[in-house]
């Protein structure tokens, strides 16, 4: 699913970003991707995918 649709970044971009990369806030998205730079609709959804993948993540770490 796209979060932001200004420029194209999906859930699954930034589900990856988060495991592979760590990423764990905005801000480091914002680096890797134009997340935000627009419009700025998509932020609030994108923290939802950073929060629950990073919870998914101590899940499976526990």
């Amino acid at each position: 699913m796209y979060i932001c649709l200004c420029h194209g970044v999906s859930d699954k971009k930034i589900r990856k970003l988060v495991i592979e990369e760590g990423i764990t806030d905005i801000k480091g998205i914002k680096k890797c991707t134009a997340l935000g730079s627009q419009c700025g609709k998509c932020v609030r959804s994108a923290k939802e995918v950073i929060n629950d993948t990073a919870k998914d993540l101590f899940k499976q770490a526990s």
